[in-house]
């Protein structure tokens, strides 16, 4: 049999509803709030065919360029020969989701404020840069039986026993 190249092809999975997740979208999914700069994601929903995006964007995260009273417009990165272009593609607001990727960025700026502003008021200098995790200070194991005595232990020279 000759292999299909659908517009749906191998979507088995991707586009299939979870268990028990099946049924109509809730009233709220059409009452969510975007605006032009927000970040989504695009997540096709099996159950609405109609504005469902390609294959290729389910699961992507993008920024809103434009919206209508159904869809939105995202603006996509593709990887294409090499090169990474930006798709605009419109999706109908079942599809998309609000992303959490900036979630993160944005309560770290509002710490950092925070810190600025108590650092101001308190006149000591506070450090606001990121610093990746630091390996483990170094200590003494005492033994079980000896209190006071540290035992040195080195590892034996080689010895060929050929």
């Amino acid at each position: 049999m000759p292999h299909s190249f659908g517009t749906r092809a191998r979507t088995r999975h991707m586009f299939a509803k979870k268990f028990r997740q099946h049924g109509p979208i809730h009233l709220s999914q059409y009452l969510l709030k975007v605006k032009v700069g927000d970040y989504v994601d695009i997540f096709a929903d099996p159950s609405v065919h109609k504005g469902m995006p390609h294959k290729f964007y389910h699961g992507r995260t993008g920024i809103v360029f434009n919206v209508t009273k159904s869809a939105i417009g995202v603006r996509v990165n593709k990887l294409v020969n090499g090169r990474i272009i930006e798709k605009r593609i419109h999706v109908r607001i079942e599809h998309v989701r609000k992303s959490k990727c900036q979630k993160e960025i944005l309560q770290r700026k509002v710490d950092n404020e925070a810190a600025k502003a108590e650092a101001a008021k308190t006149g000591v200098q506070v450090n606001l840069k990121r610093t990746p995790k630091l390996p483990k200070a170094g200590y003494f194991l005492s033994a079980a039986g000896n209190d006071d005595e540290i035992t040195t232990i080195q590892p034996l020279p080689f010895s060929d026993l050929v």
